[in-house]
């Protein structure tokens, strides 16, 4: 059980680390972000949803992670996002769109587009991971409970 919870409070302060350096460096350079999220192969009208809705999901993401009571979910969420930045990068990498900014914030832009799928992929099995930690130790302590009551 102990290695268990050392797993999980690494899994999320690894996912809470990536989020949260991610959306503090998209606020401190919101006109930048703004910008970059306008030259994506989305539809403009998009864009000033998603500048406030993918930086507050990490924000969001890292509160999740956090908290026992909230820690699956935060998982969970944390698993949805990072697949859906693989699968855009992947297609960047497949040639589908005929433009390819990255509105990454900080360091992370610097990468190139197969370092970006690299360590996205490594943050979607983190992710895996932590989910299946999480659900069998949750497993784990409702077999204890519902044991010691007989």
């Amino acid at each position: 059980m102990f290695k268990k919870q050392v797993m999980l409070e690494c899994v999320s302060a690894l996912l809470i680390l990536l989020f949260l350096y991610a959306s503090v460096s998209k606020f401190l350079d919101f006109k930048t972000f703004y910008r970059e999220m306008n030259n994506q192969p989305l539809p403009n009208s998009w864009t000033p949803f998603l500048v406030w809705i993918i930086p507050c999901s990490e924000i969001l993401l890292c509160v999740a992670l956090i908290f026992e009571r909230t820690r699956l979910l935060g998982l969970y969420g944390s698993l949805a996002l990072m697949g859906l930045f693989t699968i855009y990068a992947t297609l960047i990498l497949l040639n589908v769109f005929h433009r390819v900014p990255c509105s990454c914030g900080g360091v992370i832009k610097r990468l190139t587009w197969p370092q970006h799928l690299v360590l996205n992929l490594f943050y979607v099995i983190l992710s895996v991971v932590g989910v299946l930690v999480q659900r069998s130790k949750s497993f784990n302590s409702i077999s204890f409970t519902k044991n010691s009551f007989v």
